[in-house]
């Protein structure tokens, strides 16, 4: 197997070592990794109909416990903007895409358990996979997690653990479980074999476009592993010479929960300090994108997180800010921040087209809808969750 690295100070670890994060400034691991040359497009037709059609693109090349994940459909909904179903997935949301690589990471590991922290939609993933793959696991989701979640988990036999508060504290619980001798932190954070699930994505839409990619990809962040994913495959395909243009990457969040949109559009490389600062401070001059344990939520001095109907991108922290907020400035394109009014009118409107999707998983469509001149040219939004896991929004 290959070795995690830290982004930040160059830490090295081997895989098999169960280290979760850099045990130098507790920040998030990136992947020594490369994918082969020589795979076209139109060299794909006769492959297995899941994301593991790309196995030359992944690191874990194939895997034992696949559900069928990814091939999601392609569907348009105006002239110039078309979305992708991932809430058609196995478990009902994107995150399968990289909960199958960790599930398959830790079996090949053998760990004596799995904990993940959640709000919902990567704890059901990761709770179906490690069912499939005969892993215990224990799955740490906020007070306020959707009931619906909350059985899921169960009805795969993982245990979930409520913890009191928002999703910060459920964070540090699963943070200090996976310091226990023997466990698999399945973080869709913290490790980077998420990303190259979820980048996926973005070489499905290479494939269905015939070698290509839209003008621009609107994405929902909380934590940013679909942005990061598919800024992932972006650059592989783009040094790979299987694309010439690269998408313009649109930067979803809720505006009570937008600490990524507020650092952006202050002209920050990471997040801004409590307070609203711009600069780049932060422990040891890195900032905060790093190990940011002991740290208060940004916006606010520690107290509740804002509420919000996209909870699953309600992440006033995301440790991998800095290399989110690169990645939209480095792909020419922006952030854009929607109003709660705005999550319930795009639900209803997508309803009303036939597709019933969670409340996070409108906010891209939403976005889109009033963006202007930012959402210029052909776009793909994803609808990453069904709505049977949340319900319609009730009216304000």
């Amino acid at each position: 197997m290959t070795s995690y690295h830290c982004p930040v100070d160059g830490t090295r670890s081997a895989i098999t070592a169960l280290t979760w994060c850099c045990p130098a400034c507790r920040g998030p691991w990136d992947l020594d990794f490369a994918p082969a040359r020589g795979v076209a497009a139109n060299a794909l037709s006769g492959r297995a109909d899941s994301l593991w059609r790309y196995k030359e693109f992944l690191p874990l090349g194939t895997s034992a416990i696949s559900l069928g994940e990814g091939r999601t459909p392609l569907v348009p909904l105006t002239d110039t903007v078309s979305a992708k179903l991932d809430f058609l997935m196995p478990t009902l949301s994107f995150k399968d895409r990289g909960a199958v690589m960790l599930a398959e990471l830790a079996r090949r590991l053998g760990p004596d358990r799995v904990v993940a922290d959640s709000s919902g939609n990567a704890g059901t993933a990761f709770a179906a996979y490690c069912a499939r793959a005969g892993l215990p696991c224990t799955v740490y989701v906020p007070e306020g997690t959707s009931a619906k979640k909350t059985e899921q988990i169960r009805a795969h036999g993982a245990r979930p653990v409520t913890v009191p508060g928002g999703r910060e504290a459920t964070a540090r619980a699963a943070r200090a479980a996976a310091d226990e001798p023997g466990v698999f932190y399945a973080s869709h954070v913290f490790n980077p074999y998420f990303l190259h699930g979820t980048k996926t994505y973005a070489y499905e839409l290479w494939e269905d476009l015939g070698g290509r990619l839209p003008e621009a990809l609107a994405v929902p962040v909380g934590n940013g592993t679909l942005l990061l994913g598919v800024a992932l495959a972006v650059a592989e395909l783009h040094a790979l010479g299987l694309i010439t243009a690269r998408p313009r990457l649109i930067a979803v969040q809720v505006e009570a929960v937008s600490p990524l949109a507020s650092a952006f559009r202050a002209g920050a490389d990471d997040l801004l300090p409590v307070g609203g600062v711009a600069g780049g401070g932060g422990r040891d001059g890195r900032g905060t994108g790093g190990g940011t344990d002991d740290l208060p939520p940004v916006g606010g001095n520690g107290g509740p997180e804002p509420a919000t109907l996209a909870e699953g991108i309600a992440i006033p922290r995301p440790p991998r800010a800095r290399q989110i907020l690169a990645a939209v400035r480095e792909s020419g394109g922006t952030f854009l921040t929607v109003p709660e009014d705005g999550i319930r009118e795009a639900q209803r409107d997508l309803a009303a087209r036939g597709l019933f999707v969670e409340t996070t998983g409108v906010a891209c469509w939403a976005a889109v809808r009033a963006g202007g001149n930012a959402v210029r040219g052909e776009v793909v939004v994803p609808l990453c969750g069904s709505g049977l896991k949340t319900g319609m929004a009730a009216s304000a």
